[in-house]
């Protein structure tokens, strides 16, 4: 966990203020990676957000890559302080009389759509839907068709996301902590899966197993297909796709209003 003493370094922000007539409905929209960061300068996903009346929190988690020493501070978070880290900013905001507690939402890509599966799934209570665009669900999978990828060798993009995840590959008994998908009956909250059918990073699987195990438990979920597009939704017309995907998904479940 966090310190939860006070807003942690490096948090961007759009829109939050203290408002005249009540309190901010925010959208948590974590970065992925996730060894990058964000800055304060323009970002259409968090514009697109703000246009809709939401006031948009775009956390340097630990593992961010604001210096190498915070940078280092996530490995071995993921799913777990670097996770905490965004809710420590959810009550941040609460407590400073910023933010309504009961009207949060998180939405990411890639890394980002992680952690917003994460936070549905093993930080519950603190968000009322959770929006993951070519999120990873099944941690195990994931690192079997890395390792498949790589022919099992030993290898630079292995040993990121084993230094990352704290693990020491698939078979590993802590892999399954940190999975979304194996923390199905936590989830309470509607979540929307997006992802782009031909990407060749965080493979398409990883959305259709989510999809179709929440559907199993009688989980609140929808599954939209980006036809045609890769991990960093290139295409203007799947970019936009997205947007008013998840806007709808956003102004349904929690309205900014």
């Amino acid at each position: 966990m966090g310190s939860g003493k006070g807003a942690p370094p490096g948090y961007p922000w759009y829109g939050l203020v203290k408002p005249p007539g009540g309190l901010n409905i925010v959208i948590v929209l974590p970065h992925g990676g996730p060894a990058v960061r964000d800055t304060a300068e323009f970002d259409w996903w968090s514009q697109a957000l703000a246009a809709q009346g939401y006031a948009v929190l775009r956390p340097n988690y630990r593992g961010s890559a604001v210096i190498l020493g915070f940078m280092s501070k996530g490995f071995g978070e993921w799913g777990r302080k670097m996770q905490t880290d965004l809710s420590d900013g959810v009550r941040y905001l609460a407590r400073e009389g910023i933010a309504d507690p009961g009207r949060v939402c998180i939405v990411g890509a890639s890394y980002g759509g992680y952690a917003a599966l994460a936070g549905a799934s093993l930080d519950p209570g603190v968000y009322r839907c959770a929006v993951a665009v070519a999120g990873i669900s099944d941690i195990r999978r994931m690192l079997e068709w890395v390792n498949d990828e790589h022919h099992s060798r030993n290898n630079r993009t292995q040993r990121y996301w084993d230094r990352f995840m704290g693990v020491s590959g698939p078979k590993d008994p802590a892999v399954s902590t940190i999975s979304p998908i194996n923390h199905l009956d936590a989830i309470t909250v509607p979540v929307l899966l997006i992802h782009g059918k031909d990407d060749t990073v965080v493979p398409y699987e990883q959305s259709q197993v989510m999809y179709d195990a929440l559907r199993r438990k009688g989980k609140d979920v929808q599954f939209v297909t980006l036809k045609d597009e890769d991990h960093w939704l290139s295409r203007s017309g799947t970019r936009l796709q997205m947007l008013e995907a998840s806007v709808a998904f956003l102004r349904a479940h929690n309205p900014p209003e």
